[in-house]
């Protein structure tokens, strides 16, 4: 999901490409699309959040540990993790855990 690191400042973005040029991209399989539709189908994000509900479910399919963002709305939000956690289990993967930088980092 580059096109999110691309979009907004120009000279961020361009800065941010060149660190992650080295770093191994996640496929988009049809597994990460079936946990994305699941997880949208269970009514615990909105219609709008699609886009979240892929980085969840990327990270999920790929055993992906950690989740780190600041987004507290949608990904890293306590009130529907557990209810999410239990979306993702019952297509067969890991929640992992999800925290904004700050929580990783014990600050």
């Amino acid at each position: 999901m580059l096109d999110e690191v691309a979009a907004g400042d120009p000279d961020a973005a361009q800065k941010l490409l060149a660190v992650l040029k080295d770093i191994p991209l996640l496929d988009l399989t049809n597994e990460v699309g079936d946990l994305a539709t699941a997880i949208m189908e269970s009514g615990l994000l909105p219609p709008k959040a699609v886009r979240d509900a892929l980085h969840i479910a990327v990270s999920a399919v790929h055993g992906v540990d950690f989740l780190l963002t600041w987004n507290c709305r949608h990904i890293a939000n306590a009130t529907i993790m557990k209810e999410l956690e239990s979306v993702v289990r019952n297509q067969g993967f890991e929640l992992p855990i999800l925290c904004t930088p700050e929580q990783m980092l014990g600050e």
